[in-house]
């Protein structure tokens, strides 16, 4: 849509041709890029390829050469409402207001919450909004800004200070006072804000058309202070600072995002770790030593607090544990049972890597890295194995999971990051194309892309988000910024 918009705004022809479903999103980006009346297109999601582009070939040269209409040639910027108060009336007027929903049509016909999760929340008046201010030293009408030089993902250099813009509905901002009403919104305290406002820094994205979700982990001494938990059933309900820190991300999307279900947002069906919204909190007590806590992995001492804001992309969310931890123990304990035949160890007391033993599943080899959560006692089990750091089980990681060209043809993404297997690959600086079926490829660009977070009970198990990016997407925010 951008490459579009600035051909049309040149006054060169174009257009868009898209799904059927998309047009919400569609009019949408079209509004927000200053051409609203592009024309559209629809493409089917089932004809074979030919077929398609058949009932389509004609209408697109005709619409690239009628005349444009008066209304065609406007071109406008479009602004973003910013009312300070959104609403005003008693409190239980308040309620019903932002309970209020709009009935989406397809691809939802269903209600959508216009304010909310869809969930209850905490109406944020005047003397709740300045309370909860009362957590950060920063200024209420302050801009969210990036609090240190940052590279995106694809590259972008970002100076420190430059204005955060939230998505999907780019040309939108906020202020410190508009993230603390969210806070309220989602019950949070006034000291929690800090960490609020670091997960505001990533303009909380949600994506477009994938089922992706998204979660933060906050890691440092702030954990405590603000009575975080990351010990037994750190992902259930029931700790109110996990709880409210994590919903203040969807709220955030829906508030200041404009991120609508149907409209802006286009997951087809969604992913169960927004429901609510997902906060983990690191246990550094529970880390082995010499073991870093993600804290001191993105560049602070100890004594730092930061944030992790993941959106994990097209493969889903989590897997929680390829084993029993019957079946754990045994192998550790005695090296019996069916865990210890497979890594070849029946009869030996651990300790064992267990890694071993998930490795032929684990989700990684070219499709993305994965963020592992364990307890304390299995990353024990690793320092004790010979692990004596994060970095030296990432990079074991990273050198067993590479894949053969001839099995990497086999999976759907190849087909659009190589594009079209017409691009390069960069370990080798051949073309796609050109590469044997033998040649090995590496899962993931860094071994930094993998994570792993510690914390939970003493039951043996652990779980795998997808995703984590490593340095190129950098997805760490210093909380202590905003304190």
């Amino acid at each position: 849509m951008p490459y579009l918009a600035e051909l049309e705004k040149a006054g060169i022809p174009t257009v868009l041709v898209d799904l059927e479903d998309q047009r919400h999103m569609v009019k949408e980006w079209a509004l927000m890029m200053g051409v609203p009346s592009i024309r559209l297109l629809h493409a089917s999601r089932t004809l074979p390829g030919p077929e398609d582009v058949g009932n389509w070939v004609e209408p697109v040269i005709e619409a690239l050469t009628r005349p444009l209409t008066e209304q065609e040639k406007e071109s406008s910027k479009w602004e973003p409402p910013h009312p300070r108060i959104l609403f005003e009336g008693t409190l239980d007027e308040a309620d019903d207001f932002y309970q209020q929903t709009q009935y989406i049509p397809s691809p939802v016909n269903a209600p959508i919450s216009i304010y909310t999760d869809g969930l209850p929340i905490r109406v944020p008046t005047e003397e709740r909004v300045r309370e909860m201010l009362t957590g950060t030293s920063h200024a209420p009408d302050e801009l969210v800004s990036l609090q240190s030089d940052r590279r995106t993902a694809a590259g972008v250099s970002l100076k420190k200070g430059t204005v955060v813009p939230f998505q999907p509905s780019i040309w939108r901002t906020a202020t410190v006072e508009k993230v603390a009403t969210i806070a309220v919104m989602a019950g949070c305290k006034p000291e929690q804000l800090p960490v609020v406002l670091a997960i505001a820094e990533s303009g909380c994205g949600t994506s477009t058309t994938n089922n992706s979700g998204q979660w933060v982990v906050v890691s440092g001494p702030i954990t405590k202070e603000i009575g975080m938990n990351s010990g037994c059933g750190f992902l259930n309900p029931g700790n109110p600072a996990n709880m409210a820190i994590g919903r203040t991300y969807q709220l955030m999307a829906i508030n200041l995002g404009g991120a609508v279900p149907g409209v802006s947002r286009m997951a087809s069906q969604g992913n169960p770790i927004n429901t609510g919204g997902t906060c983990l909190a690191e246990d550094l007590d529970g880390l082995p030593p010499g073991w870093k806590g993600l804290n001191e992995e993105s560049g602070c001492d100890k004594s730092g607090s930061i944030v992790m804001v993941m959106n994990t992309g097209a493969y889903g969310g989590t897997v929680t544990g390829r084993f029993t931890p019957g079946g754990y123990r045994a192998l550790q304990k005695s090296g019996h049972g069916g865990m210890a035949r497979r890594l070849g160890v029946k009869g030996i007391p651990g300790p064992h890597n267990w890694l071993e033993y998930i490795l032929p599943e684990l989700p990684t080899t070219r499709e993305g890295a994965i963020t592992l959560v364990m307890i304390p006692e299995m990353a024990q089990h690793l320092y004790e194995y010979g692990f004596k750091s994060k970095e030296e089980i990432y990079k074991w990681l990273w050198e067993r999971c590479f894949i053969s060209i001839k099995d990497y043809r086999l999976r759907s993404r190849p087909d659009f990051i190589t594009n079209g297997w017409m691009g390069v690959e960069k370990t080798s600086g051949k073309p796609w194309k050109d590469l044997p079926d033998d040649y090995m490829i590496p899962p993931v660009d860094d071994p930094s892309s993998y994570c792993i977070i510690v914390g939970g009970g003493e039951e043996e198990r652990y779980c795998e988000f997808d995703g984590r990016g490593g340095e190129a997407s950098n997805p760490i925010y210093n909380v202590d910024a905003w304190r």
